[in-house]
């Protein structure tokens, strides 16, 4: 989901929060202590980088999607229909019309 809301544009962890609250229609409320230790994780495996900045005095890190994280967003797209295929397929058969009895 972080590497999702990094593909249009970098962002600090903050504004990566706030992306993932407010696409996720209120439901995904991330404290910040799952945010940062998956964006070091993520950059330790090279899928984001970070730069620091300076913005109203105070200092912040950007995250930016690297080519590598690019890929592995494309992969977990994949996995998540599958999943997803694969859910409705069990959980969806209430919308599906079955054989008449």
């Amino acid at each position: 989901m972080i590497l999702a809301v990094l593909e249009d544009e970098p962002r600090h962890g903050y504004a990566i929060m706030e992306a993932l609250l407010e696409r996720s229609g209120g439901v995904l409320d991330f404290p910040a202590g799952t945010i940062y230790p998956a964006l070091r994780r993520l950059e330790r495996v090279g899928h984001v980088q970070s730069t620091w900045d300076t913005v109203g005095g105070r200092d912040r890190r950007t995250y930016t999607l690297t080519p590598q994280g690019r890929d592995a967003l494309r992969e977990e797209r994949r996995s998540w229909r599958t999943l997803a295929d694969a859910m409705e397929g069990i959980l969806g058969n209430e919308l599906r019309p079955g054989p008449a009895t």
